[in-house]
């Protein structure tokens, strides 16, 4: 183990830095706002494609600053797209899962551990939603407490603004209004799930026909939903932390058709693609055009690397004829 002993530095030392290392910066002050709003350090990993291996951080010749902010730029971009649709698909997953398991099991189905494999942790599903009931109430609490404290305000008006504050959430409506069962119905209940806790139900459903059925909504066998769901959970995630995505590797290798029934390009029907971000673009192209068939998101995907054409699309393991693919038509 080692001391750590590097000096935290100003924007100026930072640009300053980079010249040393061979950066070019024409417009320091350009720079100065750039390194202003996105850290030295976020920006680092957009740095290395335009390093010299093993040269202690020194740039090549010819990169600029503008290099760095344009591929940081781009990354930004395609994280708001992958954002726009995993949340289309995380909606249509809730609606999925609670339009077969409540018509079949009931309005609080979910409440049923027997619904569940043995090893899911059924138990921290309902703490999950017994806890934002409890949150809930407690806000509704200290909302009623700050408008009994209004000055010159009539209990007519006090008793209407306890009224609206109390529907303000169905959490709060449910635990407010009704005290058996004590959690709320399954179809608001999903809702209050992350997409992680999402898929780790949809995962732990006791039976294969349920699971089966519910991915027939999306054409797909329920093995390769139930993988997808846990792939888009990590590239939400990488999003939603405003983390690098563009030639990250997933860490993990989801399910992929050997022969697919349906559309889908015969590129990811090798191994080495199925690890980079290429494949979580063609699961959203897929579930895009099954939960909203007339959308354009595809031609926001080639449109987006139209604005970008400095940017290699083969680090994110798109193949070379990947636009020529009626796939993606």
């Amino acid at each position: 183990m080692m001391h750590f002993s590097k000096p935290a530095i100003d924007v100026s030392q930072q640009i300053q830095l980079l010249k040393r290392r061979g950066l070019q910066i024409n417009d320091e002050e350009r720079a100065a706002r750039f390194l202003e709003v996105v850290s030295f350090f976020r920006l680092t990993p957009y740095m290395r494609p335009f390093q010299i291996p093993g040269d202690d951080h020194r740039f090549a010749e010819g990169a600029g600053f503008r290099n760095l902010s344009h591929l940081y730029s781009f990354d930004r971009r395609l994280r708001l797209l992958v954002m726009d649709a995993i949340e289309r698909v995380e909606i249509a997953a809730r609606a999925m899962i609670s339009n077969h398991m409540g018509p079949k099991y009931g309005a609080h189905w979910y409440l049923d551990a027997q619904l569940f494999k043995g090893r899911y942790k059924h138990t921290q599903l309902l703490q999950t939603v017994r806890s934002k009931q409890q949150d809930e109430r407690r806000d509704y609490e200290r909302e009623c407490a700050r408008v009994e404290r209004l000055a010159q305000t009539s209990a007519k008006r006090k008793t209407e603004l306890k009224v609206k504050r109390s529907k303000e959430s169905y959490a709060r409506h449910y635990g407010l209004t009704y005290s058996e069962p004590e959690l709320m119905p399954g179809w608001a209940a999903l809702e209050e799930l992350t997409m992680g806790a999402l898929s780790h139900l949809y995962a732990g459903l006791a039976k294969d026909a349920d699971r089966k059925t519910i991915a027939r909504r999306m054409e797909l066998p329920w093995p390769l939903l139930q993988s997808w769901f846990h792939t888009l959970t990590i590239a939400r995630n990488i999003c939603a932390h405003h983390a690098r995505l563009w030639n990250r590797e997933l860490g993990i290798k989801p399910e992929l058709p050997k022969k697919a029934s349906f559309q889908w390009p015969d590129s990811l029907t090798r191994p080495r693609h199925n690890v980079r971000v290429y494949v979580v673009m063609c699961m959203l192209n897929y579930l895009m055009h099954k939960v909203s068939p007339d959308t354009s998101w595809h031609q926001r995907v080639k449109g987006m690397f139209d604005e970008f054409p400095s940017v290699s699309e083969e680090v994110m393991g798109f193949p070379a004829d990947w636009r020529g693919d009626v796939f993606w038509s």
